[in-house]
C-alpha cells in the first residue's frame, strides 16, 4: 500500500524560499473545480519546485467526495513530501462513524449521504480500508515556519504547539474575532465566505470560499521569503 503521511506532524523546517507552497481550501466533494485549480496552480509554477498544502474537508455535501479523495490520495502518492493534507471536521465525524463514537444520522445532517453516494455504500463503516486509512493519516496542522496551516483555527490562549485537535478542527469564535498578532500566519478555512474572495487579517487568512455552496475553490500562493501570500488562484 502506498504511503500517504505520517500520523505525527512535520516538525516546521526552515521555509525554502524557491519553493512555491500552495494552501487550498474546503473542496468538499468539489472534483471538477479541484481539477481546473490544480491546473492553474501547476500552470502558475511554471516548473518551479511546488509544495500544495491541503486544508481538509475533502469529503460531504458535493457530489464526487470519492473522486476528490482519490485524486489527493494519487497526488500524495506521486508527489510525496510536497503534498500535505491536513484533517477537516468532516473526516473527523465520518472517522468517528466509523469508530461507533459519532451517530451516523448527525454526520448524515453535515452532508454524509453524498458522500455514502459517491462511493455506492449505505454506511460509514462500508468506506473502502484504503481511504479510510488515509483519512486517519491526515494531520491535525502544519506548521512551515512562517504559516501555520489548520483546517478551522486556533485558540488564541494556546501556544501553537499545545492546541487541541477539537479546536484545530472545529473552532469559530473566538479565533475569528481576535486581533492579536500570532507567532505566524493562520492559514485556515472552515468558515465559508459568501462573498468568493479570501479573507486576509493582520493574524489570518481565510481561504474557504464556499466551493460546495456555488463559489469558487481557492489557492493561495506562498513563496517562502513572504509571509502573506503573494497572489490567489481559483476556479469555479
Amino acid at each position: 500500500m502506498p504511503e500517504y503521511g505520517h500520523h505525527s506532524q512535520p516538525s516546521g523546517d526552515p521555509v525554502n524560499a524557491a519553493v512555491l507552497t500552495y494552501a487550498i481550501g474546503d473542496i468538499h466533494g468539489s472534483l471538477s473545480k479541484l481539477r481546473g485549480l490544480m491546473a492553474r496552480c501547476a500552470r502558475h509554477a511554471q516548473g518551479r519546485p511546488m509544495t500544495l498544502v491541503f486544508l481538509g474537508d475533502y469529503i460531504d455535501r458535493g457530489p464526487e467526495s470519492a473522486g476528490v479523495v482519490r485524486y489527493v490520495m494519487e497526488l500524495q502518492s506521486r508527489l510525496r513530501e510536497h503534498v500535505i493534507a491536513l484533517k477537516g471536521n468532516h473526516e473527523a465525524v465520518a472517522l468517528g462513524v466509523i469508530d461507533g463514537t459519532t451517530p451516523a444520522d448527525y454526520w448524515l445532517t453535515l452532508g454524509g449521504a453524498a458522500t455514502l453516494r459517491s462511493y455506492g455504500v449505505d454506511s460509514a463503516r462500508a468506506l473502502p480500508g484504503e481511504h479510510v486509512d488515509w483519512l486517519r493519516s491526515l494531520w491535525p496542522s502544519y506548521d512551515d515556519g512562517r504559516r501555520f496551516f489548520v483546517h478551522a483555527g486556533i485558540d488564541p490562549e494556546r501556544p501553537l504547539d499545545a492546541q487541541h485537535e477539537h479546536d484545530l478542527l472545529w473552532i469559530r469564535e473566538p479565533f475569528l474575532s481576535e486581533e492579536r498578532n500570532y507567532p505566524r500566519l493562520i492559514v485556515h478555512g472552515h468558515t465559508p465566505l459568501t462573498t468568493g474572495a479570501p479573507d486576509l487579517r493582520g493574524n489570518r487568512l481565510n481561504i474557504d470560499t464556499a466551493a460546495v455552496f456555488g463559489g469558487p475553490l481557492t489557492a493561495a500562493v506562498f513563496a517562502g521569503a513572504e509571509t502573506r501570500p503573494i497572489g490567489f488562484l481559483q476556479t469555479r
